[in-house]
């Protein structure tokens, strides 16, 4: 169904801008026929899904586009998905593990999963947690535009522990771009550690983390806890439609 096709490709396009876009510039980008374009935009605006700003002769998203993000929001997909797939990393590496997403300048948690006989985390579901501290926070920080970071931490108050600067920071951060995965020691909680990468939305765009959690002094095979958690990320990228973290 091409019509179908074009008007995803619309949507698509019109949600990875940063504000409205002509339809000339629309059609452009997508190789369309401005004909057609045109036409697909004015259905879009009839039911809701674009908005139409006359004066700026713009197209943006609508209020029914809003909605199903709400609708995405409400079915928890993310939790839906995540959760299998870090039961599986926690029976395969006998670990706890768990799902966060930012919040801010925090990760919140979706899914916790305990390994048994392992010490109990504070990384309960519903907590939030300062992310730069975090494995999964750094796994998340590590692909957000530099501009973006730098919104979020424009100075030292930003940060919630006093030894801690926008240049520590990039520093953590430039070391989890390099290696593709993100550690934390003793940081969180005395006597653990853990290892998180990053779970990539279609547009590359950190849509959650995924991570192990163990004694730090434990003897644990931490090659094979990266390996784990980073397919495990891979795995849970791709059933959200999303890109490979190495995109």
């Amino acid at each position: 169904m091409p019509a179908a096709d074009q008007v995803l490709r619309i949507l698509a396009h019109l949600a990875s801008q940063r504000g409205p876009a002509p339809a000339a510039t629309i059609a452009s980008a997508l190789g369309l026929p401005r004909s057609t374009t045109y036409q697909l935009l004015a259905v879009l605006a009839e039911r809701g899904f674009v908005v139409h700003l006359p004066e700026e002769r713009r197209y943006g998203l609508g209020v029914a586009a809003f909605e199903l993000s709400s609708g995405f929001s409400r079915q928890q997909p993310l939790t839906r998905l995540g959760r299998p797939l870090v039961a599986a990393l926690v029976d395969r590496l006998g670990e706890s593990g768990h799902l966060a997403v930012l919040h801010g300048r925090d990760v919140l948690y979706l899914v916790e999963e305990r390994a048994p006989r392992r010490p109990s985390l504070v990384s309960d579901v519903g907590v939030r947690l300062p992310a730069h501290l975090t494995a999964t926070g750094r796994a998340m920080l590590a692909v957000l535009p530099p501009a973006q970071l730098r919104a979020l931490y424009p100075d030292r108050a930003a940060f919630t522990t006093p030894d801690w600067s926008y240049g520590r920071l990039k520093s953590v951060l430039a070391g989890v771009r390099a290696s593709g995965l993100a550690t934390e020691d003793d940081e969180v909680t005395a006597g653990l550690a853990s290892i998180g990468a990053v779970v990539r939305d279609h547009l590359g765009w950190p849509a959650a983390a995924v991570a192990v959690t163990f004694g730090a002094a434990a003897d644990v095979d931490r090659d094979a806890v990266r390996g784990a958690v980073r397919d495990t990320a891979r795995e849970l990228s791709r059933r959200i439609g999303g890109t490979d973290d190495d995109a």
